[in-house]
């Protein structure tokens, strides 16, 4: 059985950087030092994890009050290869169980919690940042 995922247009800037951080990766370039509107990006995504009280489940890196004890511990999300256990780990995908997990896999614990795409797309350039 095949599943199909949608996700939103406007994630592809995310996809984009993404990208762009493997090739510049893959020629021998520094990405360990994002472009100032990437870094922009991220700072607001490391802010939105505690505006919308992701710590009172998870525990995440540099985001202070975010000490859950609940769910999965977010650091070194980089490394992960799925999101869930089952969705593969992309910026794009990430974006999309912030905004809908439930949506994505019924049942999850996660909580809808109305995450708008623009929002997502910064939280989930964070989570990506952690390494």
């Amino acid at each position: 059985m095949s599943r199909k995922y949608a996700f939103s247009p406007t994630l592809l800037p995310m996809l984009l950087a993404g990208l762009a951080c493997a090739c510049a990766a893959a020629q021998g370039q520094d990405r360990s030092t994002p472009a100032p509107e990437a870094r922009i990006l991220i700072e607001r995504g490391k802010a939105l994890l505690g505006q919308y009280q992701c710590g009172a489940c998870h525990t995440i890196p540099e985001v202070p009050i975010s000490r859950g004890p609940v769910a999965q511990p977010l650091d070194a999300w980089s490394q992960r290869s799925y999101i869930a256990g089952r969705i593969p780990n992309t910026p794009a995908m990430l974006a999309q169980w912030i905004m809908a997990p439930q949506a994505l896999v019924p049942g999850t614990a996660m909580p809808d919690m109305g995450v708008s795409a623009e929002d997502a797309r910064a939280m989930a350039a964070f989570l990506f940042s952690l390494e």
